[in-house]
């Protein structure tokens, strides 16, 4: 099970595919996402023992120098979290839905982490700046108290990094706007 994750963002695809494959070599870690985002960024998303992720991010960050946008190591994820990231997570029905929108990449991905901890919801998807112009959104699912409750949580995330652009509670969503979603 996954456990640690580290990312890092960069302004150069050319520098970007550079520091993924420095950083796979100097760690033993799983490379997760390694691809261009809008707009011409380039992310790349790690997993392993917390010990690989930090010495793999710093060997990134090194590497990767001025072109280093943001980065992050996030022990003890949410088991949903990669789930949601590669868009995978299962879901049928839903009582509610919550999404939150920010600036950056790396904001969704603490705040959809501690929105998954806060209440007992599903993550749907963490979309992290593809063709949506370097922002990022997470869709959540549940009952809508707890859907209320996960989405404060992410947005607080947010609001403390100035990176919260909207957050959004639906009760009852309509089964096409919900498929749609799928």
């Amino acid at each position: 099970m996954i456990r640690t994750i580290g990312f890092i963002e960069l302004n150069s695809i050319a520098k970007g595919i550079e520091t993924a494959d420095t950083m796979v070599k100097a760690a033993d870690v799983q490379l997760l996402k390694a691809h261009s985002v809008c707009p011409g960024k380039y992310i790349i998303l790690i997993c392993g023992d917390v010990a690989a992720v930090e010495a793999a991010i710093n060997t990134g960050i090194e590497i990767g120098r001025s072109y280093v946008v943001d980065q992050l190591v996030l022990p003890s994820i949410h088991p949903q979290l990669i789930e949601a990231i590669h868009a995978t997570n299962n879901v049928q029905e839903v009582n509610a839905l919550g999404v939150l929108e920010f600036f950056n990449i790396a904001t969704a991905i603490v705040a959809a982490d501690a929105a998954a901890k806060t209440a007992a919801v599903t993550l749907i998807e963490v979309r992290l700046g593809l063709s949506i112009g370097g922002k990022s959104f997470i869709i959540l699912c549940g009952d809508i108290s707890s859907v209320q409750e996960a989405v404060e949580a992410g947005a607080n995330i947010g609001k403390e990094k100035g990176m919260l652009v909207e957050k959004t509670v639906i009760p009852s969503p309509r089964k096409e706007l919900f498929e749609k979603l799928l």
